[in-house]
């Protein structure tokens, strides 16, 4: 038996006035989709516990079938497993991203134009991460770079009572200063990022950034601190050798914790341009290579929703239907038996440009199983069929027969 899922980040939304009131899953032609959930299982599946946020992170750690709520310490800590770094006991990480703010005086009164930096490439942001270090780090604070804007902070005796540290992804268009902790334990964390204004305003990256109109990284956001992971080998509490196929850190963190393969895919960038083909080919090839559970984690839905881009959601959805599910059908067609599970994660709607902790469609397609499901695939008919799963954990459970 091989096991597929296909985790499509943040799709699930809300109705979308510039859809005619329609969700990008019910305006999207995604026959392939489609023609899965007419033949399998449909429902809906709380991914994001009541006492946790709704990030990728609990929410994707669900979805493989991990109870956040015992096993999760924090977003980072996975995102600096992926990029290679060693964490001691009392280590605390952060997410480092590089943003672009207003140019306001005061650091209080600046907006947050682009939590990504104009989708900054991996090369110019490892300039600025390394200008960052050679300023910044010391002893205690050490600065890692990553994947296009998203980088890691490791803090050495440091602590997570940071009071809230603002995601800045969940505070686009808006004035920075209420998000900043006024906690005593993050004040020189928020030193940091406002120093860092004044010494990245002027990089030579960011003046060749500007002079191709493009958005300049001119400050470092600190956010999603915790500590060293501790999760269960996938392996061993599945009985399956698996994979986790992603452009991003935090998934290939959690890949790594669950001592699953976590192979890279050439052009995968984790946005609507990314090498979609070569991810469906890097599946095909997990599972020629003996392993039984693959997981394709595709974050462009959830970018989209992020930057309040509707014809980008549906498009990713509908890229993914094209480019994707044909190439890992056809092959998973030469084995005896197979299942596909696809879903989101948690929504990022369009009309909020955050995560939502709402229940979130799922479809589950099993080649030898019965035929039941829906004409097409969306979070309405999801709801209608009556199928429910109150967390990841008991869907993963379903899913694999256990």
């Amino acid at each position: 038996m091989k096991y597929l899922v296909v985790l499509y980040d943040g799709m699930a939304d809300y109705p979308v006035p510039e859809l005619d009131g329609k969700t990008p899953m019910e305006v999207a032609d995604k026959p392939n989709f489609d023609k899965l959930g007419q033949k399998g299982t449909v429902g809906i599946v709380k991914t994001v516990a009541d006492s946790l946020k709704p990030g990728s992170d609990v929410a994707n750690l669900s979805a493989l079938g991990y109870d956040a709520e015992k096993c999760y310490t924090g977003r980072s800590p996975l995102e600096a497993v992926s990029i290679g770094v060693e964490l001691a006991d009392d280590d605390v990480t952060m997410r480092c991203n590089v943003v672009t703010l207003s140019d306001e005086e005061n650091y209080e009164d600046k907006i947050m134009i682009d939590y990504s930096a104009g989708d900054i490439s991996s090369e110019d942001a490892a300039e600025i991460i390394k200008t960052v270090q050679e300023h910044f780090g010391n002893d205690i604070y050490k600065f890692y770079n990553g994947v296009a804007y998203r980088h890691c902070l490791v803090w050495h005796g440091g602590t997570t009572d940071l009071g809230d540290m603002t995601p800045p992804h969940d505070i686009s268009g808006r004035v920075v200063g209420e998000y900043l902790s006024k906690s005593e334990n993050a004040k020189e964390l928020i030193a940091m990022m406002k120093k860092s204004y004044d010494l990245l305003k002027n990089h030579p990256v960011n003046l060749r950034r500007i002079a191709e109109g493009k958005r300049p990284a001119n400050s470092i956001w600190l956010w999603g601190e915790g500590t060293k992971p501790a999760l269960e080998a996938f392996e061993e509490k599945f009985g399956l050798k698996g994979s986790i196929i992603s452009a991003v850190d935090l998934l290939k963190g959690i890949g790594g914790c669950a001592k699953m393969n976590t192979p890279d895919v050439p052009g995968a960038t984790g946005y609507i341009d990314t090498n979609f083909e070569g991810k469906a080919q890097t599946a095909v090839e997990e599972f020629r290579n003996g392993q039984d559970f693959v997981y394709i984690h595709i974050e462009a839905p959830d970018e989209c929703g992020h930057r309040h881009e509707p014809e980008n959601k549906v498009k990713a959805i509908e890229i993914i239907d094209k480019k994707v599910l044909p190439v890992v059908i056809e092959e998973l067609e030469k084995y005896d038996d197979y299942k596909i599970m696809i879903l989101s994660d948690h929504p990022t709607p369009l009309v909020t440009m955050t995560h939502a902790r709402d229940p979130v469609p799922f479809m589950i397609y099993h080649k030898n199983g019965e035929k039941q499901g829906v004409d097409t695939v969306n979070e309405i008919s999801a709801k209608t069929t009556g199928v429910y799963f109150d967390s990841g954990v008991e869907l993963v459970k379903y899913f694999l027969g256990k």
